[in-house]
């Protein structure tokens, strides 16, 4: 395995990066869910153990780009896909839904992530970026025998209203609407408060033009409403970790208290919300570590 010193060579020598290009050996395999078409990239072995990477509230696949190589260099499959109504899925939504509902809903996404769960080999390594983090802990209660691990990947450590938790601001979140706390989030993305790199808010920008507000909204209503399945989580035996950054929107001791409540292991980076762009090699890396608990022998 990879070194912590290599690890984070690796990813100090991180330079401009194409967000739009996929990597060697990745491709598009579009999936038809219960709220329909998901955007789906994929690639590895169909009978190689596999990871389930699942974007959070505006990302998408692309967000695991990074990644993507490394576990396929340790011989697993790995696939990702857009959220309903995010991205190129945003076609995705409540109303194709039998019977059509009128919002985007906890059953909505647990459904869908059920139905990629369903097209390959079971059980899969799921790892969950923030919302997609909410998600994973709910349908893993319901089918444990669909994860052979769980990741969260700088997902709200906490139940509820999970907002009140976030540095300096968390205090006010109760009193903003869905959609105010929405413009908010979408206000700061768009105004590149986190500073990334030009290609990524560009690349970013992008992506909003195919994501349908109404997606986010219903997004930010639902994390104010995160049912506590931290309990049932913490009774299932297998491995999990919580990973996140030193300089996220929640404070790191409240991470430290989550995953010890849910039974994880603890990964603590030096950057902000999105490990998986900034430190791809390091959290790779404690990811291989946690599914080695699982995999004996993954592919060469």
């Amino acid at each position: 395995m990879t070194t912590l010193g290599d690890a984070a060579e690796l990813d100090a020598a991180i330079g401009a990066v194409d967000w739009a290009a996929l990597p060697p050996g990745v491709v598009r395999a579009d999936l038809d869910a219960p709220s329909g078409r998901l955007a789906r990239i994929v690639a590895g072995a169909e009978d190689a153990p596999r990871v389930l990477l699942v974007p959070g509230a505006t990302g998408s696949k692309e967000d695991f780009l990074l990644m993507i190589p490394s576990l396929l260099a340790a011989g697993y499959r790995v696939e990702s896909y857009d959220l309903a109504g995010q991205f190129e899925s945003g076609g995705a939504g409540p109303e194709n839904l039998d019977p059509p509902r009128a919002h985007y809903d906890y059953d909505l996404f647990y459904a869908d992530l059920r139905a990629v769960l369903d097209a390959g080999r079971a059980p899969a390594h799921v790892l969950g970026y923030s919302f997609g983090g909410l998600v994973a802990q709910v349908l893993l209660v319901a089918q444990p025998e669909l994860f052979a691990s769980l990741a969260l990947l700088t997902s709200p450590p906490d139940v509820g209203q999970v907002f009140r938790g976030v540095k300096r601001i968390g205090r006010f979140s109760g009193a903003t609407s869905p959609h105010a706390g929405a413009s908010l989030m979408l206000w700061g993305i768009r105004n590149n408060l986190n500073r990334v790199p030009p290609e990524r808010i560009a690349f970013v920008r992008e992506r909003f033009a195919q994501t349908r507000r109404a997606s986010v909204d219903d997004i930010v209503g639902l994390m104010k409403r995160m049912p506590d399945v931290a309990e049932a989580v913490a009774a299932l035996p297998l491995p999990k970790l919580v990973a996140t950054g030193r300089h996220d929107l929640w404070p790191e001791a409240q991470y430290r208290e989550y995953a010890a409540r849910i039974g994880a292991s603890i990964a603590v980076y030096d950057t902000g919300h999105s490990p998986c762009e900034t430190t791809p090699h390091q959290l790779v890396r404690d990811l291989l570590g946690l599914y080695g608990e699982t995999d004996q022998t993954p592919r060469e």
